[in-house]
């Protein structure tokens, strides 16, 4: 999935790096596995807004995926490689045996015509669905689920991956891409294989029209409001944030940097944190 820089030929595309598309095969998607998306504009079920800078965006509608992956021993074929305007990796369009159409996250080397098969007797190559406790160490797996037939809950965004690093007893020692070190239920299921469309990393809006179609609105420093609006507001000209206690948000919040993390219940599942962000 290889990206090009576009030619200079307006200010919008000086900047712009895209995808080249190569890998999709099919433009349309399935009509059967179509739902509608309600913009909501960041705001709750009072209409209040709880999410700043969200609102507008091109019109979309979801593609249904199938993250439980639970047609065991059926095979399927791969018919198509689709956009998905939701997601950041692309999305494979599966026909099964008995003529079942499901949609799954496309993994890396997955084309037209590839075979794929979930459960017990599948074998270890891209594409094909497991428990944790049939695939070997050191094999690369996405699509991770947290509770066994809850669904794939983990490492679903493009050229993301998860490395089987032990067993021991009932859970599997999983290392995510963020570096965290997580044991998960090794009756969970996990996609052999990496995430396609890696080099989305690489790509470059290049305008700020493009933010705008995707529902992202301009966002606003803390430093230029008012203190009446923000914490970090008011002094005279350019002035820093000149907190004792360090940056916050809007709420008073600590930020930048600072742990969020409050679910102490499942803790002990967690062996190595994080890398730090430097």
């Amino acid at each position: 999935m290889p990206t090009k820089r576009m030619k200079p030929t307006s200010p919008g595309r000086r900047h712009l790096i895209a995808s080249t598309y190569e890998e999709i095969t099919k433009k349309k998607p399935e009509k059967s596995l179509l739902a509608p998306i309600k913009k909501k504009g960041g705001r709750n079920h009072t209409g209040r807004i709880t999410m700043k800078n969200r609102g507008g965006g091109n019109k979309r509608r979801y593609r249904i995926i199938d993250f439980k992956r639970n047609r065991d021993g059926i095979e399927a074929t791969v018919i198509g490689i689709e956009y998905d305007p939701n997601r950041t990796c692309r999305i494979a369009l599966l026909e099964y045996a008995d003529g079942v159409r499901t949609y799954i996250l496309a993994p890396r080397n997955v084309t037209d015509g590839t075979k794929v098969l979930s459960g017990e007797g599948a074998d270890i190559l891209p594409g094909n669905c497991l428990k944790l406790r049939n695939i070997p160490l050191g094999t690369l797996v996405h699509n991770v689920e947290l509770q066994p037939g809850k669904g794939g809950q983990m490492v679903r965004s493009a050229g993301a991956s998860a490395q089987v690093m032990a067993k021991e007893g009932n859970y599997v020692t999983l290392r995510l891409p963020s570096g965290e070190m997580r044991m998960v239920h090794a009756d969970c299921k996990a996609t052999i294989g990496e995430v396609g469309n890696a080099e989305h990393e690489n790509e470059q809006l290049g305008k700020a029209g493009k933010n705008r179609g995707l529902g992202r609105k301009p966002h606003v420093r803390g430093v230029v409001m008012s203190p009446r609006d923000h914490p970090h507001g008011g002094g005279e000209a350019k002035s820093p944030v000149g907190r004792r206690k360090g940056p916050v948000d809007r709420w008073g919040n600590k930020a930048l940097g600072v742990p969020t993390r409050k679910n102490k219940r499942t803790d002990r599942f967690i062996v190595r944190k994080r890398k730090s962000r430097k």
